[in-house]
């Protein structure tokens, strides 16, 4: 027996045989004479609209199987393989002499290490969508089969390198028990698909095919069996009797805890003396909004619009950015849906934005700075949002807003949005405004503009970042990245203070209302609407039903003068109920 970690993708636990699948390899491209460049410009666009038509195929199939959410993966995969951008780029290679193949192959790859180039795990993710479809046609091109014959003839957990979301839509699910992946990563399509159709999944597990096969010299024999924990990442090879029974035993376990927690998520989130708080969701995609809902989120605290700007060599049309939004508000209707304007800039630059090079991009021209240079992008973003508000409640908040100046520009951005809207005679809903407290001095004039928005809401991630002066991607600091830090506690209850004289609602949406013990802390600091991700849902829901309101305020006072974020965490961890998950 054996034990590999990776990284926790699609929660649940399995243990069976195993199969190895892997995607056909493509054929290679190669050269072609001047005369022949017309006839690969005609077969690469042959090529690409039948693959959009097969993923357009694969989206109806996903969709009748009641999973309409992710059956949005293809039909955005469909839209790659007929964007423009990347066909234009494809014939510029065929115009040097590649062929139809090499020259989509190409022309994905220069999108893909863009994507990849940005160091943000969910962008690398999409990269693997510009690939899947480029081998998607290549494959086509080729005159091989589109979707390759998966070889799960019984039951088995599938062990890949990779896989492609196609390819896992493709798997027969009466025989997919679990998936185990040399790479990937949680945020990849295949995680999402293995999240939504309930299959555990462990991604980034390194060197497991030749611990399979026994070629890294860990085993005499190849293995014969798998245990996978897709809550925790664990893999165990040829598990011991000991070890199958802990993963039935833990299976059982959790098995009735999902039950338990959808059967609770209707329940009022009340605490023992009746304090109501409102959960809601941060998504990042509409695929995500399922989970969400069947956990019990009210609404959407927190819905990330950087998938639709980045994938892309130009902007996403008001069209394609009001269906997204729409097909979230609809779902959550009749509950909110915050969408957040776009953020990204110098440390997260896309193609077609003019964003020089920053010395350090994370105090540079991001989010809403960029609307000095570039209001049209957000005003179009803007109509889109009005106009989804046909479909329910919207809220629209704008990140990286330092004082009043930034809210002044917000207001200026809705108002000439509705205008030109009015003008063309196009229908719009009403939507609430408001803004992200992320930098501290936000916080500290909010007097100076609060009255003129509806809502605001705490990015506690970055809020900590400037408060603290910490480089998030720097481990020598992870003492100072905890956002029980009783200066970051100071800063939310001032704006919880000056929320109150304003009237305007105020919640969070960072990581820190996703963590029970500190959902606790929030409480008692005077939040009342806390978004995290579904997956926190349950646990947050239990440790609030299991606290006292008056309780948690008198910890919350004293957790400001608290001298370390190590000793206020211990003040709140202390009053988390048995049940909840610390």
């Amino acid at each position: 027996m054996r034990s590999i970690k990776g990284v926790a993708a699609a929660p649940g636990l399995v243990r069976g045989p195993w199969t190895h699948i892997e995607p056909s390899p493509i054929v290679a491209g190669g050269r072609i004479d001047a005369e022949r460049a017309d006839e690969e410009r005609s077969r690469l666009h042959v090529a690409i609209e039948a693959a959009a038509q097969q993923l357009e195929g694969i989206a109806e199939r996903v969709a009748a199987e009641g999973h309409d959410d992710e059956a949005a993966i293809f039909t955005a995969q469909a839209a790659i393989a007929r964007d423009p951008a990347l066909a234009g780029v494809a014939e510029e290679q065929i115009g040097q002499s590649d062929d139809a193949i090499a020259a989509i192959q190409g022309a994905a790859e220069r999108f893909a290490d863009q994507l990849k180039a940005l160091g943000d795990e969910l962008l690398m993710a999409r990269a693997a969508d510009v690939l899947d479809v480029a081998n998607r046609v290549a494959r086509l091109l080729a005159g091989m089969d589109a979707e390759p014959e998966a070889g799960l003839d019984r039951p088995a957990i599938v062990v890949a390198t990779d896989l492609p979301p196609s390819l896992t839509a493709s798997l027969p699910r009466d025989r997919l028990i679990g998936i185990a992946l040399e790479r990937s990563s949680a945020t990849a399509h295949a995680a999402i698909l293995a999240r939504a159709y309930g299959i555990p999944a462990v991604v980034g597990v390194a060197d497991l095919l030749s611990a399979l096969a026994g070629a890294d010299g860990s085993n005499p024999a190849p293995v014969r069996e798998l245990a996978i924990d897709g809550s925790t990442g664990e893999v165990v090879l040829d598990p011991d009797d000991a070890t199958r029974a802990r993963f039935d035993a833990l299976a059982e376990s959790a098995r009735r805890r999902h039950e338990i927690d959808v059967l609770e998520s209707g329940q009022a989130v009340m605490t023992t003396d009746g304090l109501t708080l409102s959960l809601l969701a941060n998504i990042g995609t509409p695929e995500e909004s399922g989970t969400a809902l069947e956990l019990g989120a009210h609404g959407v605290g927190l819905f990330r619009t950087e998938f639709l700007f980045l994938e892309r060599a130009s902007p996403p049309t008001e069209a394609e950015q009001l269906a997204a939004y729409r097909h979230v508000v609809e779902a959550f209707a009749p509950h909110p849906v915050t969408i957040r304007l776009l953020d990204v800039g110098g440390d997260k630059p896309i193609p077609y934005l003019p964003i020089g090079e920053e010395a350090n991009p994370f105090l540079g021209v991001r989010a809403l700075r960029l609307a000095q240079s570039e209001p049209g992008l957000f005003v179009t973003q803007l109509r889109a949002c009005y106009r989804a508000a046909l479909a329910g409640k919207v809220k629209v908040m704008a990140p990286m807003v330092a004082d009043a100046g930034d809210a002044n520009l917000l207001l200026g951005l809705a108002e000439r949005a509705r205008r030109e809207l009015a003008e063309e005679g196009l229908e719009s809903g009403e939507v609430a405004l408001g803004v992200m407290l992320e930098i501290p001095s936000a916080i500290l004039v909010a007097d100076t503009y609060f009255e003129r928005i509806a809502f605001a809401s705490l990015g506690t991630n970055d809020l900590l970042q400037y408060t603290l002066a910490v480089d998030r991607g720097n481990a020598a600091l992870e003492r100072y990245r905890d956002a029980f830090h009783p200066a970051l506690l100071r800063l939310v209850h001032e704006a919880v203070k000056a929320s109150a004289r304003a009237g305007i609602e105020l919640s969070v949406c960072g990581e820190m209302a996703g963590d029970p013990a500190a959902a606790l802390a929030l409480t008692g600091l005077g939040i009342r609407s806390l978004s995290m991700g579904a997956s926190s849902l349950p646990g947050v829901r239990r440790a609030i039903r299991g606290a006292s309101a008056r309780v948690l305020e008198v910890a919350a006072l004293a957790a400001m003068d608290d001298p370390t974020a190590l000793v206020a965490r211990a003040r709140f961890t202390a009053l988390l109920p048995p049940d909840a998950d610390a």
